[in-house]
């Protein structure tokens, strides 16, 4: 790589449909866990802002929602800012899964977007791991990045971490020449609140499975330190009784899973012991209902 000779900052949009590995390419990025991972399609719902400063410079990454057809008024918003992010940013990381070879609905809608926008793309082909044994590698760039201002392509595997370093150096190589815009601490846009609440819900979505769709949502009530104790207290959103019983479990058993779990993530996250109290309700439609979903969190536009 090119030593560069000035100081690089901008704004970079990962950008794919829903389960491409989007949020995984993002911490490995960072080098740390930054933006909850599962193996279910939607799980980012608000624009994740990071930012990576080293002695080359600063690059800010957007860890956007997966996009995709919206059922309901979350949808729609995850759907917009996707979008939005586009005419934001000095680079689109366009991600797509190697084990999709063909492009499909989904990623025509998304290069419709990125064909208008006029912003510099580096195609992400994520997920070689999971590629068939006679996967056509130069094929699947030629037909995800045909029409689109691809500037570099990589085939890699996100989840096992190889080639991050190779793409961060080309990152910033890309990005123009800028100012510094965060302090060297800061590593993310969102409070505290909002990563305890994204924690809690990645591990309710990761121990249910397939029980509970994307109806899971989690708000902090309160969050609190007492001397040398955090303590956060949560509930958990469903849409239906039957959910909730999920959540819970028999006798508490899998609400006491995904509170311990959280537990040692969250200290994790805040450095200190945390004391930690999840309450389930059922709340009917939340998804479509305008003042929880701002209650909650996710703006409008």
């Amino acid at each position: 790589m090119t030593e560069l000779k000035s100081y690089r900052s901008g704004f970079i949009s990962i950008i794919g449909r829903p389960n491409v590995g989007k949020s995984t390419l993002m911490n490995q990025l960072m080098g740390e866990k930054l933006s909850i991972v599962s193996d279910k399609p939607q799980t980012t719902r608000n624009r994740i802002q990071c930012i990576l400063s080293t002695e080359k410079g600063q690059a800010i990454f957007l860890d956007t929602p997966g996009i995709h057809k919206p059922q309901h008024q979350l949808g729609e918003r995850m759907n917009k800012y996707a979008v939005d992010t586009l005419s934001e940013v000095d680079l689109i990381l366009y991600v797509v899964s190697a084990d999709s070879p063909q492009v499909g609905t989904g990623d025509q809608m998304i290069r419709q977007f990125l064909a208008t926008a006029n912003t510099p793309v580096v195609l992400v082909v994520n997920k070689k791991d999971l590629a068939s044994s006679d996967a056509d590698f130069d094929t699947m760039i030629r037909q995800y990045g045909k029409g689109l201002p691809v500037v570099r392509s990589f085939v890699m595997s996100a989840i096992n971490g190889d080639l991050t370093e190779e793409l961060t150096d080309t990152l910033y190589q890309l990005l123009p020449e800028g100012p510094q815009y965060y302090p060297d601490d800061i590593i993310i846009d969102h409070p505290e609140r909002f990563l305890a609440a994204e924690i809690i819900r990645e591990k309710a979505l990761l121990l249910t499975r397939d029980e509970i769709p994307h109806s899971v949502a989690v708000d902090i009530e309160s969050m609190k330190e007492k001397e040398d104790i955090i303590v956060i207290e949560a509930t958990i959103y469903v849409e239906r009784e039957s959910q909730k019983g999920i959540i819970i479990g028999a006798k508490g058993s899998m609400l006491k899973e995904i509170g311990s779990l959280a537990r040692a993530d969250l200290e994790n996250l805040l450095g200190s012991k945390v004391y930690l109290t999840l309450w389930v309700k059922a709340r009917k439609d939340w998804r479509d209902n305008e003042s929880f979903l701002k209650q909650l969190g996710y703006r409008k536009g």
